[in-house]
C-alpha cells in the first residue's frame, strides 16, 4: 500500500513538472517566434525605406544633371537648331524631378527634414537659375552660366545631396544597431528561457533518477523479502515434511512393536483358550473364536497401517521392494495392474531421495486409483548420470496439466523441488498421464 501511494505521488509530480516544463518551452518558443517575427519586419520595413529614398534620390540627382545637359545644349546650339525644343525637354525634366521630390518629402522624417528643406530651397533657386538662361537668347554670354553662377548653385545643391546621402547611411547604421540590440536581447531572453528548462530539466532529471533509484531499491527490497519469505517457506515445508516422515517412522515402530505385539500376544492367548476349552462348551468356544476373529482383523488392521504409514521394508530392504509391495497392494484394493520396472541399484539412495521416490510414486497410484480410470500402469525407476529417475504411467483418461493443478500433484512438485529435482506432468484429455521426476543424487 505504501509503494502504491509512492508510486501515485511520484507520477502526479512528474506529470506537473513535465508539464511546466513543456509550457515554458511552448512560451519561449512563442514569444521567440514573436519577437523575430517583429524584428524581421522592422529590419524590412528600414531597408526598404532607405532603397526607396535612395532611388527617389537618384532620380532628383539624375534631373539635375540631365538640366544642366540641357541648358549646355541650349546654349551650344547651332543658329539653325530649335531652342524651343531644348527648352521643352527642360520642362518635363523639372517635372520630373520636381514629382521625384514631392515623393522623397513622403518618405521623410524628423532627422532628415532640415536637410530636406534645404535641398528643396537649393533646388528652388537652381530651377530658377536654369530657367533665367532659358529665358535668355544664347548669344548673350554675360547670363548666370557664363558667370558661374549656376554652376556654383549645382554644386551646393549636390553637396546637400551628399549629406542627405550620408545622413541615410548614418540611420541605416543606426537603424541596424537597435536591431542588433533588440536581437542581443531577444538571444539574452532565449539563453534566460534556455538556462530555466535545462535548469528544470536537470531537476526533474534528478527527481526521476533519485525516485527511481529509492523506488526500484524498495522494489529490490520486496522482491528479496519474497525470497527469503519463499525460502523460509520451502524450508519449513522440508522440514515439516521430514517431521512428518519422522513421525509416520515412529508411529509405525509403536504400532508395529508395542499395538502389534499385544495383539500378536492376544491371538496366541485365544488360541491357547480355544484349544483348552472342552468340547461341551460350545457356547465358550464360539466366544474365544469370536476374540481368536477379532484379534486377527486388529493385527492385520495395524499391519496395513504401519505399512502406510511407513513401510518398514522401506528402511529395511530398500526402494525396490517398498515399490513392488505396494504396487500389489494397489493391485489388491484397486483391481489396477501396476507393474514395477526399477533397477536394483535403484535401492541403494540416499534416505530423502528414496523417501522422495516412494512418496511420489505412493501418491501417483493413488490419484491413478482415483481420478484416471485406467487399467494398466507402469513404474520405472532407473539411474543414469548421477541421477535417478522415476515414471509413473497410466492409460487412464488423462486430464489438462495445464488448467488442473491439485493438492496432490503440489505436493509432489514441493517434495521433488526440495531436493533440487524436476517434476513434469504430461497428460492430455483421452491419452493418460506420465508423471515424470528426475532427482540429482547427493554425493
Amino acid at each position: 500500500m505504501a509503494l502504491t501511494k509512492a508510486f501515485r505521488g511520484t507520477r502526479r509530480l512528474l506529470t506537473i513538472g513535465f508539464g511546466a516544463l513543456l509550457a515554458l518551452i511552448a512560451v519561449a518558443g512563442v514569444d521567440a517566434l514573436a519577437v523575430l517575427s517583429r524584428e524581421r519586419a522592422a529590419d524590412t520595413q528600414v531597408r526598404d525605406a532607405y532603397l526607396r529614398r535612395d532611388f527617389v534620390m537618384a532620380q532628383i540627382r539624375s534631373g539635375v544633371f540631365q538640366s544642366a545637359t540641357v541648358v549646355r545644349d541650349y546654349l551650344l546650339a547651332s543658329p539653325g537648331s530649335d531652342p524651343q525644343r531644348d527648352v521643352e525637354q527642360w520642362r518635363e525634366i523639372r517635372a520630373k524631378t520636381d514629382q521625384a521630390l514631392q515623393e522623397y518629402s513622403l518618405h521623410t522624417d524628423l532627422r532628415d527634414q532640415p536637410l530636406f528643406n534645404v535641398l528643396r530651397q537649393d533646388l528652388t533657386a537652381y530651377w530658377d537659375l536654369q530657367e533665367a538662361v532659358l529665358n535668355r537668347p544664347p548669344t548673350q554670354k554675360d547670363g548666370p552660366y557664363y558667370s558661374g553662377e549656376l554652376r556654383k548653385s549645382r554644386r551646393d545643391t549636390l553637396a546637400v545631396f551628399d549629406r542627405l546621402n550620408a545622413l541615410h547611411e548614418q540611420q541605416l547604421a543606426t537603424d541596424d544597431a537597435k536591431l542588433a540590440a533588440s536581437f542581443g536581447q531577444t538571444r539574452v531572453r532565449l539563453l534566460a528561457a534556455m538556462a530555466a528548462c535545462m535548469l528544470l530539466g536537470l531537476l526533474l532529471a534528478a527527481y526521476t533518477i533519485r525516485r527511481t533509484l529509492r523506488m526500484e531499491q524498495e522494489i529490490q527490497d520486496r522482491y528479496d523479502e519474497g525470497i527469503r519469505a519463499r525460502q523460509e517457506a520451502q524450508e519449513l515445508s522440508a522440514r515439516l515434511l521430514s517431521a512428518q516422515e519422522e513421525e509416520r517412522r515412529n508411529i509405525s515402530r509403536e504400532l508395529h512393536d508395542e499395538v502389534g505385539q499385544s495383539l500378536s500376544a492376544l491371538l496366541m492367548e485365544a488360541g491357547h483358550a480355544a484349544a483348552s476349552v472342552p468340547s461341551g462348551e460350545g457356547e465358550v468356544r464360539r466366544h474365544v473364536d469370536s476374540i481368536k476373529r477379532l484379534a486377527e482383523s486388529s493385527v492385520q488392521v495395524i499391519r496395513n497401517m504401519t505399512l502406510l504409514l511407513r513401510p518398514s521394508m522401506l528402511d529395511d530392504f530398500g526402494l525396490v521392494p517398498a515399490l513392488e509391495w505396494h504396487a500389489r497392494e494397489v493391485s489388491k484394493r484397486t483391481g489396477l495392474l501396476v507393474l514395477v520396472n526399477a533397477e536394483e541399484t535403484a535401492s541403494e539412495l540416499p534416505e530423502e531421495q528414496k523417501t522422495c521416490i516412494y512418496r511420489v510414486a505412493q501418491e501417483a497410484l493413488h490419484n491413478c486409483a482415483r481420478h484416471s480410470h485406467a487399467q494398466r500402469v507402469n513404474v520405472e525407476v532407473s539411474r543414469k548420470n548421477g541421477s535417478v529417475f522415476l515414471s509413473v504411467e497410466d492409460d487412464g483418461q488423462g486430464f489438462d496439466a495445464r488448467r488442473v493443478r491439485g493438492l496432490g500433484l503440489a505436493g509432489m512438485a514441493e517434495r521433488v523441488h526440495h531436493l533440487g529435482g524436476e517434476f513434469r506432468v504430461n497428460s492430455r484429455p483421452g491419452s493418460g498421464t506420465q508423471v515424470e521426476v528426475e532427482l540429482p543424487l547427493s554425493a
